[in-house]
């Protein structure tokens, strides 16, 4: 059954905010996550960007707590860009509060950070190495935290910030309420909830994504400024029906729309900085087959329901697993079939170890087949400093971390073996 926001418990300021910015019945894991939240009760929630998670605990996080009193939350995210993006939103519904939001990241001016926190802030959203460094020069105090969020949580422990995590949650009071977010649930989160989290109530709204039995899914491991090349010819080598080709950025999808043009092939973008007449315009233009390709953003992705399309291609490799399974669930619509290729460029190794772990069905790896052979993978190892900086050192051709699919790290080592064998070959595109 629909609801409204007005029946969660949420106050007429935020409200009325989300009443002006078009919200007006909450997603899933808002209608479950926020009664809640609302009730002081700690929530784990398996959720992927574009579920609306950040809502669902920015919205009651908004209605608890003191207008203009101390630091009173604390948001953690992997990396600067979650960051501001949640920042972003926060802001959004706070527009008639009063309540100050503020981003804390590396690679930020620490005097600017300084001067912002100054000013009174009541919620900061923060990624951990750069809360450790105020939290040592004592310009940030977290006793009176009373919410703690880890959002991406998953994506936290890849990046080695276990550690850190725990050391900020030392600092709080243990009376808090903490939430965590996570597109998957490996053994430390979920250690990391219960050694941290009182009696959490799970929200898992996800979990029909992870079986999609209809869908031919393969891979190609290739260098980076080969992908273009490869995906050229698999759009020439697929059958009539369409193709969504999934980007990180909008800049991104501007890029390839612009070069498969020049290829000869008809493509539109979409992704969200679009207006909605401009949406409904490339959409209209994709579903009538005025054009080909939907060169598209993950954000983008929500709501995309076109029976034609035949084939997702990942030109960019997501890092969060179930972002992979929602744009591929964007082919075979209505019972049908579907084929999903995902271009694996070196710098996206471990991202794609992630998404094959995840998945129940196997993943198909082209290399071999096609005579293409596996570059050499440059792994980027996260080295842990004093004073809670960090660094990344770069190895080539070495064992993988987080324990990768097997395969990638066979071929690497017997690459060799096979290279005369494919020399003579050419690939085969035919995905028909």
């Amino acid at each position: 059954m629909t609801i409204k926001f007005e029946e969660l418990g949420l106050n007429a300021e935020i409200i009325k905010a989300l009443k002006e910015n078009g919200f007006e019945a909450p997603f899933p894991i808002q209608q479950e996550a926020i009664p809640f939240i609302l009730r002081g009760i700690d929530v784990i929630g398996q959720a992927h960007t574009g579920t609306g998670k950040t809502a669902a605990f920015a919205l009651p996080i908004l209605t608890k707590i003191r207008r203009r009193g101390p630091l009173q939350a604390v948001i953690l995210a992997p990396t600067r860009e979650l960051a501001v993006q949640v920042t972003a939103e926060f802001e959004k519904f706070a527009r008639y509060t009063g309540i100050r939001v503020v981003s804390i990241y590396g690679g930020q001016s620490i005097g600017i950070q300084y001067k912002q926190l100054r000013k009174g802030v009541q919620i900061v959203v923060a990624t951990p190495g750069r809360l450790i460094d105020h939290i040592k020069r004592r310009s940030i105090s977290l006793k009176e935290v009373k919410f703690a969020v880890l959002d991406e949580a998953d994506r936290m422990f890849d990046m080695g910030f276990v550690d850190d995590i725990e050391y900020i949650l030392s600092y709080m009071r243990e009376d808090r309420h903490t939430c965590l977010f996570s597109a998957t649930m490996p053994r430390e989160v979920l250690r990391l909830a219960q050694e941290y989290m009182v009696d959490p109530k799970e929200i898992r709204l996800n979990e029909k994504e992870l079986s999609l039995n209809t869908i031919d899914q393969s891979y190609l491991v290739v260098h980076e400024n080969e992908k273009f090349k490869h995906l050229c010819n698999f759009i020439r080598n697929k059958n009539e029906r369409q193709t969504i080709v999934f980007a990180a950025t909008k800049q991104r999808t501007h890029r390839l729309a612009s070069e498969l043009k020049q290829e000869g092939f008809k493509a539109i973008t979409m992704h969200g900085d679009l207006s909605q007449g401009q949406r409904d315009n490339a959409m209209y233009k994709f579903r009538k087959g005025f054009e080909d390709i939907l060169v598209a953003t993950d954000i983008a992705a929500r709501g995309i329901d076109v029976p034609a399309v035949g084939h997702v291609i990942n030109y960019d490799i997501p890092a969060d697993p179930l972002i992979y399974f929602h744009r591929i669930g964007r082919t075979a619509r209505a019972g049908g079939a579907g084929k999903a290729i995902s271009l694996v460029s070196q710098d996206r190794v471990d991202d794609f170890g992630r998404i094959l772990k995840t998945t129940e069905k196997p993943i198909h790896k082209l290399n071999e087949e096609m005579g293409i052979e596996i570059p050499v993978i440059q792994q980027y190892v996260h080295i842990r400093q004093r004073h809670g900086s960090s660094n990344y050192k770069r190895y080539n051709n070495t064992s993988y971390s987080n324990g990768y699919n097997s395969s990638y790290r066979n071929n690497v080592n017997s690459k060799n073996s096979y290279r005369s064998s494919y020399r003579s070959r050419g690939p085969s595109y035919g995905i028909k």
